[in-house]
């Protein structure tokens, strides 16, 4: 009874001392420690002022979105803040606030990362960090090709024997498609004896939807997409066969290695790391590992990084951000604190704290201590492209992931696994 009395006691004086407390659930991992380090410093100097204090809660990575979606499902008032991602927003908009009144000057937050946070025509998640795609390359390796005339005949010989036509070796910044076919030949030993490299390069084709981001970048760079300009789903398109048979061509041709076909995000970077692959298409957060001479010793000192190859260079671009939910007791304190977050003082604090928020004048002006930042900048500005943030991303990402793989190692032809896609999306979409 005494325990009792003192646990009550204690929750009065917190409530008197402390005022309003706003819950904000976070994903786990570098973006929580660098969140951790804002809120932190609102706690210091906004909080007690405004009596409104902000604490984090975690939930584990495993299974992070179903235990949100059941709290939010539920109608439940314990969270004010919720963590939100471009790819379920849509599924959580039913039980989000609309975030109005925000100065959110695309010329400070890039269009595209607010695109990205956006449903329906109204955004519901301010974006706190943003991902895209590099190309990352051997610069060292390249430089010696553009400067080696045996090599560049060895080049030429097997760019006209396996593609039809003889090229010449450029910057990557100028490839298109048919350059990097050529590349992953001329750096893979099989085919070149003389390659440094025993492939040449890494595809991520593990059945697993961030693998399929990152094929989306090869679509778009062809000229498709999933839906088209009246808004209906068209993945049966021959934009869409030459970038399911790039991935096939390159797998069959065995210029990545063997084991792509498990291959995600780690095994991809370690194939670079250990210097096995010459380029690779990878999420822009490796950057930092691949130049770390700590973590990558072979390689930190040779990475070249530049867009995806044309026609069309395009990146996927998604955002982690957090929402408003429908159901806090807190609306008004929370929003305080979202306005706060918005500020670029607050996003520089994120930022320097190991967070990517996609505000040009704060990656920029932190790319002398992380030169990522600068380049992640500019790809999402020129380059990025945001599929879609309906409450179906997931499940079509699946779809996409299982037919793909299929094709990738030839259990179905390239016809009938996009046919079997459209099929199974419009099915899904008509169900909604």
């Amino acid at each position: 009874m005494k325990r009792s009395l003192f646990v009550f006691v204690l929750m009065v004086l917190t409530v008197t001392l402390f005022g309003v407390t706003v819950t904000m659930v976070y994903w786990p991992g570098p973006e929580a420690e660098a969140m951790q380090k804002v809120v932190e410093y609102w706690n210091s100097n906004f909080g007690e002022k405004d009596d409104i204090i902000v604490e984090i809660i975690n939930f584990s990575r495993d299974e992070f979105w179903t235990k949100e979606e059941a709290l939010l499902g539920a109608h439940s008032s314990d969270i004010d803040i919720v963590f939100v991602a471009t790819y379920i927003l849509g599924r959580y908009a039913n039980h989000l606030v609309p975030l109005e009144g925000f100065n959110l000057d695309p010329k400070v937050f890039i269009a595209s990362s607010l695109e990205s946070m956006s449903f329906e025509g109204l955004l519901y998640g301010l974006p706190m960090d943003v991902s895209n795609h590099f190309l990352y390359y051997r610069k060292d390796l390249l430089e010696e090709l553009l400067n080696n005339n045996e090599w560049k005949k060895i080049y030429g010989d097997l760019s006209e024997k396996y593609l039809g036509k003889r090229l010449v070796p450029k910057s990557p910044e100028n490839w298109d498609w048919d350059d990097y076919k050529a590349m992953a030949l001329f750096f893979t030993k099989k085919y070149n004896q003389k390659s440094p490299t025993l492939y040449g390069n890494v595809l991520q084709m593990k059945n697993l939807v961030y693998n399929i981001m990152i094929w989306n970048d090869v679509l778009w760079s062809m000229g498709g997409k999933w839906f088209d300009e009246n808004g209906k789903f068209n993945i049966n398109t021959p934009e869409a066969k030459q970038a399911a048979l790039l991935y096939k061509e390159l797998y069959d041709l065995g210029t990545v290695p063997p084991g792509a076909i498990t291959y995600e995000y780690g095994e991809a970077n370690q194939a670079f790391q250990l210097g096995r692959t010459f380029m690779m298409i990878q999420w822009s957060a490796a950057y930092h590992t691949l130049t770390n001479p700590d973590e990558s010793p072979m390689v930190f000192d040779k990475v070249g990084v530049t867009h995806i190859p044309g026609p069309n260079p395009s990146t996927h671009v998604h955002s982690l951000g957090v929402g408003l939910s429908k159901y806090s007791k807190n609306k008004m304190a929370a929003l305080e604190f979202l306005k706060f977050l918005s500020t670029e003082e607050a996003m520089k604090i994120y930022a320097s704290n190991g967070g990517i928020p996609p505000v040009e004048t704060v990656l920029k002006e932190l790319s002398s201590k992380r030169p990522e930042f600068s380049l992640i900048a500019e790809h999402i500005k020129n380059y990025g492209f945001v599929e879609s943030t309906s409450g179906e991303t997931m499940s079509i990402l699946q779809i996409l992931s299982d037919k793909l793989t299929a094709i990738w190692t030839g259990k179905l032809d390239v016809e009938e696994g996009l046919q079997q896609i459209q099929i199974e999306v419009e099915k899904l979409l008509n169900e909604k």
